[in-house]
């Protein structure tokens, strides 16, 4: 027997009310749930209860899909108005042309080319930031160095204590061959007495 329709409105039983809440939650978020992992999707589902209570699940993490939401709500906002957004793409070429002249001036001088027309103040600084640089490169090779050489004493080690295991066998071997040769000896004066 199927389920019969009920009337969408306001339910007036504060209990049924609260179980039907309940249940139609749990629904959602399940649904939600399934639809992240079936489809890939980025889900974020928000819901305040009657009681200001707050249910929430997120795919992700829920301030990155509040985050996508604003951008992408705030992007097709700027696509709704064309004449904002050719601005706002002359804006971005304009930025990104400015950053990649000061990144090629930056690199130019940075590789001793057209320092001609700077201050000994602006030298001062571009050699205090060439020095940093030296700085951070010293710094990582050290460290390089450093691991190299810890993993080298590691296996070296490790070398050692096999070192000092054959040392031990090759020392029981020696008793060994010692006890026998004893054996064998003994036997030998055994046999010429008799």
């Amino acid at each position: 027997m199927g389920r019969g329709k009920i009337a969408i409105k306001r339910i007036d039983n504060s209990t049924s009310r609260q179980v039907t809440f309940s249940k139609r939650r749990s629904g959602l978020l399940k649904k939600a749930k399934e639809l992240a992992i079936l489809c890939d999707a980025q889900v974020g589902v928000v819901i305040f209860s009657s009681t200001s209570k707050l249910h929430e699940y997120s795919s992700t993490s829920m301030k990155s899909v509040i985050e996508r939401y604003n951008k992408t709500k705030e992007e097709h906002q700027q696509l709704l108005n064309q004449g904002s957004e050719i601005k706002f793409w002359q804006r971005e070429a304009a930025s990104l042309r400015q950053q990649l002249m000061e990144l090629q001036e930056n690199h130019r001088k940075l590789m001793g080319e057209g320092l001609y027309g700077l201050s000994v103040n602006d030298l001062q600084k571009l050699e205090n930031q060439l020095e940093m640089s030296f700085r951070g490169v010293r710094m990582k090779k050290e460290n390089a160095l450093t691991e190299e050489i810890q993993e080298h004493s590691r296996k070296a080690s490790l070398i050692h204590q096999e070192n000092v295991e054959l040392c031990k066998k090759v020392k029981l071997i020696e008793q060994e061959n010692m006890e026998l040769y004893r054996k064998v000896w003994n036997n030998c004066k055994k046999l010429q007495k008799v």
